[in-house]
């Protein structure tokens, strides 16, 4: 069928937010004590929420839920002070937005990344493109790979869910894509590999933003 709207990834897929995400955790762990971590090893801590971020990042040894919660409250904090210090939109993701917008195609965001630091990102980098719905991590939204909300979004936008494109760059994405009846497609930009995209159910991959628009 011809697809009539694109669901989409932030961190990883619209934006790249590893360098933020990466000092900002890594300053948490500094401040308390702990090793840091590469940039390229938050390519797999990020992508379930913050709260998996902190835990993954925290040594295993001080995983004890005060310690957790302490450094999720530091990395809040911290995050929410530099988290435009890096952070923008990946190549060709702005031809990509322009070029479906001229073809009418409705477009939405959906993010593991807290509500808060979501729409404050997409306002920042993103205003400039028209979203139907922007949702993020809170408590009333079951977190990816749960189908709720991708499901929301098709009944609010009135468009069956075998009409969507649903991009996003991690295994969770893909098996959102999946459970939601959505057609999966992996983004090969961001912070995942393609072996992870194809378990986790992607349709197909892409390896820049522009070879999306052949999907239609």
């Amino acid at each position: 069928m011809k697809y009539q709207a694109i669901l989409f990834d932030l961190d990883g897929t619209l934006l790249d937010t590893l360098t933020d995400l990466a000092n900002c955790m890594n300053s948490v762990l500094l401040r308390h004590g702990f090793p840091t971590h590469l940039p390229e090893k938050y390519k797999h801590f990020v992508g379930d929420g913050v709260e998996r971020l902190v835990w993954r990042a925290v040594p295993e040894e001080k995983r004890d839920p005060v310690t957790l919660e302490k450094c999720l409250a530091a990395m809040l904090e911290e995050y929410g002070r530099r988290w435009m210090e890096n952070t923008g939109p990946y190549p060709g993701v702005p031809e990509l937005l322009d070029a479906l917008t001229e073809r009418n195609l409705k477009m939405a965001i959906f993010s593991n990344k807290n509500d808060e630091f979501t729409q404050l990102t997409v306002r920042e980098f993103l205003a400039k493109w028209r979203f139907e719905t922007v949702v993020g991590a809170r408590p009333s939204v079951p977190k990816k790979p749960d189908p709720t909300t991708p499901l929301a979004i098709a009944r609010e936008l009135g468009i069956a869910p075998a009409g969507f494109l649903y991009v996003g760059d991690t295994g969770t994405d893909m098996q959102t894509a999946t459970a939601a009846g959505m057609h999966a497609v992996g983004a090969l930009w961001g912070f995942r590999e393609a072996d992870e995209l194809l378990r986790s159910g992607a349709q197909v991959l892409v390896k820049k933003p522009v070879d999306i628009l052949q999907l239609l």
